[in-house]
């Protein structure tokens, strides 16, 4: 017998009336993320927590950082959040 493990979670979904893009929000992670769909916004929000939560993706390789501009040695993960985003 398998059992089904439910997650519930308060999320919010509005709609921007001069856009047309739907705005979707994880309410108890403080997550947010967008789409043209309701749909495609809670889509979006799925994989926004998951990054979140450090459940998908990964550290960008020094190639990568470099491609854009950025030399590893001075990259650095951690320390304080910028206070627009406190």
């Amino acid at each position: 017998m398998s059992t089904k493990h439910e997650v519930r979670r308060k999320i919010t979904l509005t709609e921007d009336e001069e856009t047309g893009l739907w705005s979707a929000v994880d309410e108890e992670e403080g997550v947010a993320s967008q789409g043209e769909t309701r749909h495609e916004a809670l889509e979006n929000l799925d994989k926004a927590v998951a990054l979140y939560k450090g459940e998908i993706g990964r550290e960008p390789t020094d190639e990568e950082l470099r491609e854009v501009g950025i030399e590893p040695e001075d990259n650095e993960t951690g320390g304080e959040l910028p206070d627009v985003l406190n």
